[in-house]
Parts: structure tokens; C-alpha cells; sequence
């Protein structure tokens, strides 16, 4: 038996005995990683499979089906965000991250054999607990597996799996979908789900709660003014990032007039930018976190306004698009890092819980106001909302942010 298994069985003979992590536990934050890489490419999925599923299900495509499986996940991530930290309270944060990664493999077996737009929703609902409880306890984890001074490296490591996810799930979920079926695609996703929750219980070490969350201990933290600014900035963020890209590819449709191929091509070099935004944002917040919290949105702001300005020229929109893709994958290694950063470690699991679920609310919020800009003022709109939302975002950066590097 190996050393990490034989951790693993005397974890499960003797879970009173105390087993902190020695040195790094990388192999615990790849794991995470893992577990953000099953849950984004189970929250896409939908979308690129819409067309069979529709028609399986008896659905009209009209009646979007994908926004509605897509707008459930987000509602109850947001929801799950506080309520699974605080029904879990008591228990070894291992534990429960393992049921999380459980509830992802469930929502993709429950997706994959679902019979009705009822049944796929409920599956939609679990991924949503699942997201919210996953995402409200990653940092907080990752600043127990690590030293500090290496907890942008840690987080970069971790959000890898969205960067990876954004740019392979929708084109590999479409591709498995065409040969084998689109419940095919569900159960692949549930086998990987299934092979990332063997690789947690492995590496993942004990780790005992060390603060009791609670609403007051909500509260508590939202009053630390730090915090305030940074909700204030994820607030912005997220709802100018979601309220221009949820509509990019109508964007690319009008103005630059780009068939559908090259939308393609864009697409993926926006996921591709997010892949390296992400990398070179854990990089720079070793040295500068103030510098990659600014840095990110202004990049967005330009990107946006390139658009607006240039969006005519197919090279000028595609640089843009790209350049818009690398900026935000920067945005959460800053935001939760900045977040559990100026909190106390006790503090550390309710920062990430805050930071959850206004980065939800900001998602929908940011989805439906561009909807209405769009239908009411056109695209382009949403794409200077997006400037907008962004350029103030990192103006509150750069005035209000943190002072010193910690």
C-alpha cells in the first residue's frame, strides 16, 4: 500500500487523529483543480449539445432549454454558496469537497438519463449545490494546503481547470455528442468526474474546521472595509464581463459580419487568452496583487472599447476578443486571492463564501441587464456597458485597493 493510501485508510479507521499537511500539498490543489475542470464542463454542456437534446427531450429550442438548465445552476450556486457552508459547518472540509464532487457525478448520471426537461433541470439544481458549495470553500482550502506567499500560485493552479474547461468542454461535449450521442457526453463527464474524486481521496489531507461559519460570521466579514471594495469590484466585474460576452457572438454576427467558422475560431481564442490570462494572472499576483485586481478589468475596458471603435475590422474584433478572454482569466485569481487575503484565516472560508455568491447574483444580473440593452438599444450597448462596468472597476482598483502586498 502506498503512503497516501495508507493516509487515506487510517483517515477512515481514525478520523479523531489530527493530520495536517506537511509542506505544499500539491497533490491536494491539483485535485481541486480536477474538481473546477468537472464542474465548468458540466455547466457548459447544454450549450453545446442543445440541438439532439431538444429533440430527445421533446423540447423546441425556442423554448430555451439551455438557458433555462444554465440560469437554474447559477440561481442555486448562488443560494448553496452560504447554506452549504453553513449546514457543513462542523464538518472536515475534505468531506465535504468529496461531496461535492459526488453531487457532480450524480447531476451528470442524472443529465445523461433524463427522460424530460424536469429531470435534466433536476440535475441542474444538483450541479448548482455543487458549484456553490465547491467554489465557496476552494480558497479558503488552498490558503490551508499552501504557505501564503504561495497562494496566487495555488489559486492559479486551481482556476487552471475553468481556463482548460472554457476552452475544451462545448467543442469536445459537441464532437462526443455527434458520434455517440449527447448522453454520451454526460457520462463522460460523470467518468471523469468519478476519476477526479479518486485522486481527492488520496491527496486530499484532514483538515478540521477552524472557524464555524454563520450568517453573523457573514456579516462579520462583509463589514471589513476591504471586503466591501473588493464585492463592490466583483460586482462590476462580473456584471460588465457577462452582460458584453454573453452576447459576443451576435456581436460578431452584425458588426464584423463573421461566418460561422471564424466565430468559431474567435471563440476559441477567447477561451485560449483565458487559459494563459489565468497563468500569468497567478504569476503577477506573486508580486503585485493590487497590479493583476487593476489590470484585469482595465484590459476588459479596452478590449470592450476596441470593439466599439474598431469592431468593424474581423482582425481588430478577434484581437479584441482574445485580448478580452486573457484579461478575465486573470479576474478570479486576483479577486479570491485579494478576498481570503483580507480576512483572518478563521475568516478565510465565509470571504469565499461572500465572494460566491454576489460573483452569481453579478452573473445574472449582468446577463439580464445586457439582454435588456441589447433588445431595447442594441449590441452594441452591452459592449459599452461592459467598458464601462470594467473601467470603473479598475479605477476603484487603483484608488481604494489594498496598499501593501501581503
Amino acid at each position: 500500500m502506498t503512503q497516501s493510501a495508507a493516509g487515506v485508510m487510517d483517515a477512515v479507521l481514525h478520523p479523531e487523529k489530527p493530520v495536517p499537511p506537511s509542506g505544499p500539498a500539491w497533490g491536494a490543489v491539483i485535485s481541486l483543480s480536477l474538481g473546477t475542470f468537472g464542474l465548468v464542463t458540466a455547466e457548459f454542456l447544454p450549450v453545446s449539445l442543445l440541438t439532439p437534446l431538444a429533440r430527445d427531450l421533446g423540447i423546441s429550442e425556442g423554448e430555451g432549454a439551455a438557458g433555462q438548465a444554465m440560469t437554474a445552476t447559477a440561481i442555486v450556486g448562488a443560494i448553496s454558496a452560504p447554506t452549504v457552508a453553513i449546514i457543513t459547518k462542523r464538518l472536515d472540509r475534505r468531506t465535504v469537497m468529496w461531496t461535492m464532487t459526488l453531487l457532480l457525478i450524480l447531476s451528470d448520471v442524472l443529465a445523461a438519463g433524463a427522460w424530460s426537461l424536469a429531470v435534466l433541470l433536476t440535475a441542474r439544481v444538483v450541479l448548482g449545490i455543487a458549484l456553490g458549495g465547491f467554489w465557496s470553500m476552494s480558497a479558503a482550502l488552498a490558503m490551508r494546503l499552501v504557505p501564503s506567499h504561495l497562494l496566487p500560485r495555488a489559486m492559479s493552479i486551481i482556476l487552471t481547470g475553468v481556463s482548460v474547461a472554457t476552452v475544451c468542454a462545448a467543442p469536445i461535449g459537441a464532437y462526443v455528442g455527434d458520434i455517440w450521442g449527447w448522453r454520451s457526453a454526460f457520462m463522460l463527464a460523470a467518468a471523469g468526474a468519478a476519476a477526479t474524486l479518486l485522486v481527492q481521496l488520496i491527496t486530499i489531507p484532514r483538515l478540521p474546521p477552524i472557524g464555524v461559519a454563520s450568517f453573523r460570521s457573514l456579516l462579520d466579514v462583509a463589514k471589513i472595509p476591504m471586503v466591501k471594495i473588493a464585492l463592490l469590484v466583483v460586482l462590476l466585474v462580473a456584471s460588465g464581463h457577462f452582460a458584453g460576452i454573453t452576447y459576443i457572438r451576435t456581436f460578431l454576427e452584425k458588426i464584423p459580419a463573421l461566418d460561422v467558422e471564424t466565430i468559431s475560431l474567435v471563440l476559441l481564442a477567447f477561451g485560449i487568452g483565458g487559459f494563459f490570462g489565468n497563468l500569468a494572472g497567478g504569476l503577477l499576483a506573486e508580486y503585485s496583487l493590487k497590479a493583476v485586481a487593476a489590470l484585469a478589468p482595465l484590459l476588459i475596458a479596452i478590449a470592450a472599447v476596441s470593439l466599439l471603435t474598431a469592431g468593424a475590422s474581423a482582425l481588430a474584433s478577434a484581437i479584441a476578443v482574445a485580448a478580452w478572454g486573457f484579461a478575465f482569466g486573470a479576474v478570479p485569481v486576483g479577486l479570491q486571492t485579494w478576498m481570503v487575503r483580507r480576512a483572518v484565516p478563521e475568516q478565510a472560508q465565509s470571504a469565499g463564501v461572500l465572494l460566491v455568491t454576489v460573483f452569481q447574483v453579478a452573473i445574472a444580473a449582468g446577463a439580464i441587464f445586457g439582454g435588456l440593452l441589447v433588445e431595447n438599444a442594441g449590441i452594441t450597448s452591452a459592449i459599452a456597458y461592459s467598458a464601462v462596468a470594467t473601467f470603473v472597476a479598475a479605477l476603484i482598483v487603483f484608488v481604494l485597493g489594498p496598499k501593501r502586498e501581503t
